[in-house]
């Protein structure tokens, strides 16, 4: 069963959809995050829950 950290983001209102989607995208590129869940809230702000793998190491026995 994968493993996930997550991060959750606040985007006020006043933030245009484009704008929105070039800072999830940044996200995605360099965090290597992707989404998890979105929520369109009452007063038109945006909650963001993104989520990437964790990849644990496991330790080599001689």
């Amino acid at each position: 069963m994968p493993e996930y950290e997550f991060v959750d983001v606040y985007v006020p209102r006043g933030v245009s959809r484009k704008e929105t989607a070039r800072l999830l995208t940044d996200h995605a590129e360099y965090g290597h995050w992707e989404l998890d869940r979105l929520s369109l809230l009452r007063d038109g702000s945006r909650k963001v829950r993104l989520r990437r793998r964790i990849i644990r190491q496991v330790r080599a026995t001689w």
